[in-house]
């Protein structure tokens, strides 16, 4: 299963599938290692699924190890958030954001 690094789920080509299927809400940071503005981003993703345990799921998809994924999604810029609710894509944020804004985004997914 996930392996959880603090909150947040690590997700793979193996687990994302289950991820999706299990979670009623789900954010997927899609990020790399050498990409500054998705480290930006990491502690924005972890606060976030401290705020909101229990309404919705976060979890960070390296795309340079799980390039198969990325493909699948259409993920062409990182960092992008893919949001899923109940099982399907809902909607999809390019860029680094601010956690404000980013959490007023996320309040129609809870």
């Amino acid at each position: 299963m996930e392996k959880e690094k603090g909150l947040v789920l690590e997700l793979n080509s193996s687990n994302l599938e289950d991820a999706i299927r299990n979670n009623r809400s789900l954010v997927v940071d899609c990020w790399a290692p050498w990409c500054g503005p998705c480290r930006m981003m990491s502690p924005v993703i972890d606060e976030l699924a401290a705020d909101l345990k229990g309404k919705i799921t976060f979890g960070k998809l390296n795309t340079d190890e799980n390039q198969d994924m990325a493909a699948r999604f259409q993920v062409q810029a990182i960092p992008t958030l893919l949001i899923f609710k109940d099982g399907k894509l809902a909607d999809r944020k390019v860029g680094a954001l601010p956690k404000k804004a980013l959490a007023d985004e996320l309040t129609r997914y809870n």
